[in-house]
């Protein structure tokens, strides 16, 4: 499943973007105010040669368009986007340029810590005024600023709405790159799901306010591992008809995957996207176009549709046909021509009355890529030429090779003719075709191979071309955890030179579409993967479109991935979706052992090894069918009632199945996941500390085994030291100093017991080798009985008791601290600007940590064997375990609060 994440995807297919001339950013100078609340941020114009020196001045005369920069993203990302503006601005003479802003948020990790997404926010409406006063004075000042925002950027500049004081007329255009709408990618703090909270609630309950604005996201596909494309779709519920959401694969002229990197910088994208802001330039304003609709109509036709025509707002509807060129009839209901260098220009005609009654449809292409019309509906004709055409260029669809036209004759009563126009060839090889047919005759389904056939069964379907196009439609493809290779193999009949052919694979119910382009005959391989499933109210089928050659015979076979094996799809896609959700996992088996350690040591008098304990513990049964009650009956109206009244939060995975993306035995293979991780880093914990012994033993000589008191006054104040610094600094940096100061305590545990017990066994006349003994250490302790004579073998015993549990702890804790990490990140790339973390997700957790594992570190298993709280401290890790996994999936920060629950009982069982 990881390899298919990272590796198994379509190989780069964007060019580079070049400057020209050296880039230079020019810092702008905020009010002192501003940079004063604000010292680790800064804005910048980008500019470029003779451009740059121009703008030294700040007498900005063009179209503001602030860039913003993601997780860990640089102010100097905005080059792309600026260094090709600045080309194309030069093409049309500096009629119309646009001058680019970008802002630097020192890198931060706004992606892992959300507690400066609202402080960027505000940033970012200070930015707006500023630029704005850049230009006040000035013919044609702007009184809006067009965003791009890639990654977290997207989603600041979105949470611009939700700003108390911030006028919408302020922003007309969003574009946003690769940037998660839906979801954090890995909800590691409340500050950053309750900041999604707010602004996608805003959208959804303020969309009437927001139809002045446009926004459009661009997800990157398949090769974007970092955020999935469908946390890049706008929310369902938002404005329809002001927002769109694409993936880069299916934008015109780009049909590129990218990763989450190169979308800012591939060329095919940047073009489309500087493309289209000229095109909504306003000729009389000189500024981007106040007009909603064109808005969307110019990002229709630059990112969805494009029909290989230069944009007009309002195309001419009727046209003469002039030009001394012959006027060929054609009356066969298939056509076919080839164009060479010296051909003289010509006009055929195919008359509609006589295929009107034999078929339902007419599909036209062209391999000449150029921006002109070619394509016509004549209105009225005479006996020789077509004296009024409407243009029907404005119904192709551009594709990487070719041009397409299909119509459906009934739609088009009063047409009596389809025009093609063939201009005189100057240099230029290109072919057209046409042909006439029943849509039913072309449509042929196919049905997807079954999750569950493991390999058993398999589609297959043989298409004898003898036209130019051809759709498959994949009959129950509509769900994320499918997961298919389609095969299309080509056999033709000559071994002539052909054009291409070109598959596409067509979602209705998202523009999500893949094309491959693919030489004749060949054996093609297309990926079947949905980013976001089919809605309920939509019964549309996903399609293959074949554009073939004709005379070529097509294979078409579906098979699913990994030879037909379920398990493995699963993989797949329970690595693409839910791989954020695995330490929850991880850390439910690791508690479930836990609680299961200390049942054995509450029935046996002995803590049972980890990795043994995982095994009889950490069974799915024991917590999978009280989740899917729980999901079940919350699709009932009264259970959520009595839910809400409790004030209980909601539960991920009924969250998950509205967002549909929870699919069956998900859950169940999740926690098999969780299982073998967890197995493995007690293996790794184990091995490790057995290495670290050996090199301890060979240079120190261990003191000799006694039992502390659980507290002192020392630790008492090394517990107020760690707290105060927790207050005061970081609390995910409290919690890495305890940490390392517990990891020497199972370390010294197991050196004290390995060397006594070298000691005590060389009396009784069973010692090792001496180089052998550190190894075989642990499994020799596991032997020890428990009604041993010996007082030193007792307390042997009770310290490898003590070993294991300690293990066990620190095994939960090392989880702690990696979710913790990214904000220690963030408050040491700060620490110049702030010594205190502000707002801390962690410091409250870390001061209860703290307490808990002083006291734990000099804790033995014998003062909690005669605990009268045992028995419930030995059943709670269940219930938590189960509560972890209801509402920590989509929320990993409350991950600790269970384990330092747990923890605190095992604390009151030393004391009580």
């Amino acid at each position: 499943g990881v390899r298919d994440v990272l590796f198994l995807y379509e190989e780069n297919r964007c060019s580079m973007t070049y400057m020209y001339e050296y880039p230079e950013y020019l810092k702008i100078k905020l009010p002192k105010k501003t940079a004063r609340r604000y010292p680790a941020y800064e804005l910048y114009l980008y500019g470029e040669g003779n451009y740059a020196e121009e703008n030294k001045n700040l007498l900005l005369t063009g179209i503001p368009v602030l860039f913003l920069p993601g997780n860990a993203g640089s102010y100097k990302q905005v080059r792309s986007l600026g260094s090709i503006a600045l080309r194309k601005a030069e093409d049309v003479d500096f009629k119309y340029h646009f001058n680019f802003f970008s802002v630097n948020f020192n890198e931060e990790l706004v992606a892992l810590y959300g507690g400066s997404l609202q402080r960027q926010t505000k940033f970012v409406h200070e930015c707006i005024k500023v630029i704005l006063k850049l230009y006040r004075g000035r013919e044609f000042a702007p009184s809006s600023v067009a965003i791009v925002g890639h990654s977290m950027g997207g989603l600041v500049a979105r949470a611009l709405l939700t700003l108390k004081n911030f006028k919408p007329e302020l922003i007309n255009l969003l574009i946003t790159q690769a940037t998660p709408h839906i979801a954090p990618v890995m909800p590691l703090d409340k500050y950053l799901t309750d900041f999604y909270t707010a602004v996608n609630n805003h959208w959804i309950l303020k969309a009437q306010d927001l139809r002045n604005l446009t926004t459009l996201s661009v997800a990157g596909g398949f090769r974007d591992y970092q955020v999935r494309s469908g946390l890049a779709f706008l929310p369902r519920l938002s404005q329809h008809d002001s927002a769109l959401s694409v993936v880069s694969s299916a934008v015109p002229r780009a049909w590129a995957s990218t990763d989450h990197l190169s979308i800012v910088w591939c060329k095919e994208l940047i073009l489309a996207t500087i493309r289209a802001f000229f095109d909504l330039i306003d000729e009389n304003t000189r500024q981007i176009t106040e007009d909603p609709k064109k808005r969307m109509s110019v990002l229709n036709h630059h990112f969805v549709r494009h029909s290989a025509k230069m944009f007009e707002e309002n195309p001419e509807a009727y046209t003469e046909l002039t030009g001394a060129f012959m006027w060929i009839t054609v009356k066969a209901s298939k056509w076919t021509y080839s164009v060479y260098n010296g051909s003289d220009g010509k006009y055929f005609a195919f008359p509609l009355a006589s295929h009107r009654k034999s078929y339902s449809h007419v599909y036209c292409e062209n391999s000449m890529l150029d921006t002109s019309s070619w394509i016509y509906g004549c209105m009225n004709t005479n006996s020789s030429m077509c004296l009024e055409a409407a243009d029907l260029s404005w119904r192709a669809e551009l594709l990487p090779t070719i041009k397409v036209v299909m119509l459906e004759l009934q739609g088009y009563p009063s047409l009596s003719h389809i025009v093609i126009q063939v201009p005189p060839a100057a240099g230029n090889k290109y072919t057209l075709g046409c042909e006439f047919f029943r849509e039913d005759s072309r449509t042929v389904q196919l049905p997807v191979t079954h999750l569950f056939s493991f390999g058993l069964s398999s589609s297959k379907i043989l298409l004898n071309s003898t036209g130019l196009l051809y759709n498959v439609q994949l009959q129950n493809f509509n769900q994320i955890y499918q997961a298919f290779k389609i095969y299309i193999d080509s056999h033709c009949q000559s071994l002539k030179e052909r054009k291409p052919s070109v598959y596409r694979l067509h979602i209705p119910w998202s523009h999500e579409d893949s094309i491959i382009v693919a030489k004749v005959p060949s054996l093609a391989e297309i990926s079947a993967k949905l980013h976001i499933a089919q809605p309920h109210n939509d019964s549309s089928l996903p399609e293959l479109n074949i554009y073939s050659s004709p005379d070529c015979q097509y294979e078409v076979s579906n098979t699913v991935l990994l030879y037909s094996y379920y398990p493995f799809i699963l993989a797949f896609q329970i690595v693409r979706f839910h791989a954020g959700a695995f330490p929850v996992y991880i850390v439910s088996n690791i508690l479930l052992t836990y609680g299961g350690q200390l049942r054995t040591l509450r029935s046996t008098g002995r803590c049972s090894d980890f990795n043994l304990e995982l095994v009889r513990t950490a069974k799915p049964y024991k917590v999978e069918p009280l989740i899917s009650i729980v999901v079940f009956l919350q699709g009932f109206n009264w259970f959520r009632e009595i839910w809400e009244s409790l004030s209980l939060p909601e539960v991920d995975a009924a969250v998950l199945s509205s967002q549909d993306a929870w699919f069956p035995l998900v859950s169940l293979i999740l926690f098999l996941f969780g299982t073998g991780i967890a197995y493995w880093s007690g293996v790794f914990f184990s091995t490790s500390l057995r290495l670290f012994s050996s090199l301890w033993l060979s240079l120190i000589r261990p003191t000799v085994l006694q039992k502390d008191k659980l507290i002192t006054p020392r630790r008492l104040c090394g517990m107020i030291s760690l707290a105060l610094v927790s207050w005061t600094t970081c609390g995910a940096f409290a919690v890495l100093i305890i940490y390392l100061q517990y990891l020497f305590k199972p370390l010294h545990v197991f050196v004290t017991s390995v060397f006594h017990f070298q000691d005590s066994g060389h009396s009784n006349e069973t010692s090792q080798n001496s180089s052998t003994h550190t190894v075989k250490a642990q499994s020799s302790m596991d032997s020890i009985p428990d009604a041993t004579q010996s007082p030193s073998n007792s307390t042997i015993a009770e310290a490898v008791n003590s070993l294991k549990i300690h293990v066990t702890i620190l095994n939960l804790f090392t989880w702690i601290v990696l979710l913790s990490l990214p904000s220690l990140i963030y408050w040491l790339k700060n620490l110049r600007y702030n010594v205190r973390l502000d707002p801390d997700p962690c410091r409250s957790t870390a001061i209860i940590l703290i307490c808990i594992l002083e006291i734990l570190m000099n804790s033995s298993t014998s003062e909690v064997k005669s605990s009268k709280l045992l028995k419930m401290a030995a059943k709670v890790p269940l219930p938590l375990s189960v509560a972890m996994l209801v509402f920590g999936r989509m929320h990993l920060y409350r991950v600790p609060y269970f384990v330092t629950f747990s923890l605190l009982l095992h604390v009151l069982c030393c004391i009580v």
